[in-house]
């Protein structure tokens, strides 16, 4: 059943809508009018820089590769921003907002139990990561050699998820679903086994891990050293 409401969520994250959305944010600094050309070529200039950028680099991807690379000339692409900056903040952007979008969207019989809650919010990040896999591994891999407000931005788009997670832990512990712990801790340490997926799916395709398998794996684990209807004995404390 949260399988089935995730993907139907999912299936608003094509690169059209998310072009679209760029669109609908940025609307008042695009010079193109036209929805449906804007939206069009948004694709090409975001496909382009996701290809460009994750494969020589953030710095190394100049606006006349991005030209090359979408078929569009150097003066249609200012028509859409002011520099390579302006577009990587726009991309930030839509990755923190899907994030936020989808990890909202626990319905509410799930979110009773925080148990739940927290095998929800795993999965739905861990298939939101796989549907926009080049935009979540440009973010991850490029942090470092960001501008500062883009570096900014791209931290507060990982903390976000953090958050969520903190705040379904803290809601366990006072009800006692959840053995004590620190909540912002774990979360932090749950994080990395979310972003593994779309770091390195090289290492999983070779062990012919699913991403089913992989959800499975990583629920169970966070999930059993969390529990307190496990036994204490022998789990490390916080």
């Amino acid at each position: 059943m949260a399988t089935t409401t995730i993907a139907r969520y999912l299936s608003r994250y094509t690169m059209e809508n998310l072009c679209a959305r760029i669109f609908e944010r940025h609307a008042s600094r695009i010079k193109v009018k036209k929805r449906h050309v804007a939206v069009a070529n948004l694709e090409r200039i975001v496909e382009a820089f996701l290809t460009l950028a994750n494969g020589k680099g953030f710095h190394k991807t100049s606006l006349r590769d991005l030209a090359e690379e979408s078929g569009l000339s150097m003066g249609g692409l200012y028509s859409y921003f002011d520099s390579k900056e302006t577009l990587l903040l726009m991309v930030l952007a839509e990755v923190e907002a899907a994030i936020v979008d989808i990890l909202s969207q626990a319905p509410e019989d799930v979110t009773k139990d925080p148990r739940d809650h927290l095998r929800w919010v795993i999965e739905a990040h861990i298939r939101l990561t796989e549907v926009m896999q080049p935009w979540f591994f440009f973010v991850y891999m490029e942090a470092k050699a960001f501008p500062k407000s883009a570096k900014t931005a791209a931290i507060e788009g990982e903390l976000v998820a953090e958050r969520i997670l903190a705040d379904i832990l803290a809601r366990g512990i006072s009800n006692g679903f959840f053995r004590k712990i620190d909540a912002h801790l774990a979360s932090a340490i749950i994080k990395p086994m979310l972003q593994d997926w779309y770091v390195k799916r090289s290492k999983y395709r070779k062990r012919g891990t699913s991403v089913d398998v992989y959800i499975d794996a990583v629920s169970c684990f966070v999930i059993c050293s969390l529990d307190c209807s496990f036994p204490e004995k022998g789990r490390p404390h916080y």
